[in-house]
């Protein structure tokens, strides 16, 4: 860190991009006092973690929105101009992608918006476990837990020094000195959908139980916020309004400018303008898209470019009618041989945006969100999403084995940067501090407690605490 970073004074803030690690970036810097302007290429707030409000939706607005963030409609029954056409999402909101966030109401959100009063409510959930026959839930009885709990509490309450010799220790590895009986499905299951990663053999121990430790605050392990995510990111805004912070929609960013190996300012619309700061939120991968990779050192060049994300594909099932035991729930599956990269899949079914408090959806529809894991070549081969959409139709159906009949419609967005970096051991994540001085890249791509939303969210408090 150049020594102007340590000076008591207030800068001008450039952050590229508006997703969760760029709000939260300007509303914790502004409030500290600095001039922040953050500038955004889509109309709508949130990044890869967005809310579409299904009302003011067209066909192609929604396949362009999904484009810009690496996804696409993979299906859509009835087909998605029909959807729009017959006003079928009118009072609907949905996401384009489906995105849990760990920790539910205790999450780091919420300890962040206490700086400001503000506060996030969460529909939370335990999480069952989706059979053959039927389900059960949650998915551990009470002897269950007592039975593991010593080995569960040995993981998770290690040193940070144990931690960091387990990074480099893979979960298949664990699993062969623990995984026994429910122990053994359990470090399955968890550590493939907190990672989002389905090969054990590139998650990383100590990773997987970092991301844990928020579990365990007394808050239930998922949690989806009323209102929507959208409601999250307005909060946020509305947060840097009022620290007279300035947000920039419809406005891409042409290139980042460097000189003498220090970030002055950005281009956009062929316009110039100057900053003491520049915060990139863009993945890390398109970084040299707006920066001239000649200005970083290659080794630095080849390890951004080299980082691979997560994908999922996504199922949005809106039903006329729900029983009420499975509203407010959430379940995991694991399809054995499944025809991926780590052999298996896991995937969630989650009741929680079901529950008529979760306010996305008018009276008499019920959204039923579910993902399954897979990687970002595979969520763009059609042959192996077919193959997912009928582990989520199955997975679904043994919840519901009538779900056809009360469906009104059906959307499969495929997502090829769910994760912009998957957290694996072969894919080491970079610190928010670039070889440039004055340069910063924040996200769910960088080194930061936790993963997805809670990793984008944790790398903006990285950086307020360096500026």
């Amino acid at each position: 860190m150049d020594s102007s970073t340590k000076e008591d004074t207030t800068h001008r803030i450039c952050i590229i991009g508006a997703g969760i690690a760029g709000l939260t970036a300007g509303a914790l810097l502004a409030k500290k006092g600095h001039h922040i302007e953050i500038f955004e290429k889509t109309p709508i707030l949130g990044g890869r973690a967005l809310s579409l409000d299904g009302s003011n939706l067209t066909d192609s607005f929604y396949r362009d929105i999904l484009s810009q963030y690496h996804s696409f409609l993979a299906f859509s029954d009835p087909p998605i101009k029909e959807i729009i056409e017959k006003k079928m999402l009118n009072g609907v909101t949905i996401d384009l992608g489906y995105h849990a966030i760990g920790g539910g109401v205790f999450s780091n959100l919420n300890s962040v918006l206490e700086e400001f009063d503000e506060h996030i409510d969460f529909l939370e959930s335990y999480v069952g476990f989706i059979e053959d026959e039927g389900y059960r839930f949650p998915f551990l009885s009470p002897i269950d837990k007592i039975k593991i709990l010593p080995n569960i509490l040995r993981l998770l309450y290690v040193s940070e020094k144990t931690l960091c010799r387990l990074d480099s220790v893979s979960i298949t590895e664990t699993i062969q000195r623990y995984g026994k009986g429910n122990m053994k499905l359990i470090l399955e299951i968890f550590s493939r959908s907190i990672t989002t990663v389905n090969d054990l053999n590139r998650i990383s121990t100590g990773e997987m139980f970092r991301a844990q430790r928020n579990l365990y605050r007394g808050s239930k392990p998922v949690g989806y916020p009323k209102k929507g995510l959208g409601h999250i990111h307005e909060t946020l805004a509305r947060i840097i309004t009022k620290y007279d912070g300035r947000i920039h929609l419809k406005h891409p960013v042409d290139s980042i400018i460097i000189k003498d190996n220090t970030a002055k300012g950005i281009v956009i619309n062929g316009k110039t303008l100057e900053f003491d700061f520049i915060v990139s939120s863009v993945l890390l991968q398109d970084l040299f898209k707006l920066a001239d990779e000649s200005c970083f050192p290659d080794d630095y060049v080849h390890s951004l470019k080299s980082l691979t994300g997560t994908g999922s594909l996504s199922g949005y099932y809106c039903l006329s009618s729900i029983p009420e035991e499975l509203i407010g729930k959430t379940f995991h599956f694991l399809e054995r041989d499944a025809g991926v990269e780590g052999i298996d899949a896991v995937g969630m079914i989650d009741f929680m945006a079901a529950d008529e408090s979760a306010g996305i959806t008018p009276p008499g529809m019920h959204l039923v969100q579910s993902y399954i894991i897979c990687t970002p070549d595979e969520a763009r081969d059609k042959n192996t999403l077919v193959r997912l959409r009928q582990f989520l139709d199955k997975n679904l159906k043994r919840l519901l084995p009538d779900f056809q009949q009360h469906v009104l419609w059906k959307l499969y967005p495929s997502v090829w940067h769910l994760d912009g970096v998957a957290k694996t051991i072969d894919n080491p994540k970079p610190s928010i501090h670039t070889p440039v001085h004055r340069l910063y890249v924040i996200g769910d791509g960088v080194k930061a407690m936790g993963i997805g939303f809670n990793g984008a969210l944790n790398s903006a408090r990285l950086l307020s605490d360096i500026l």
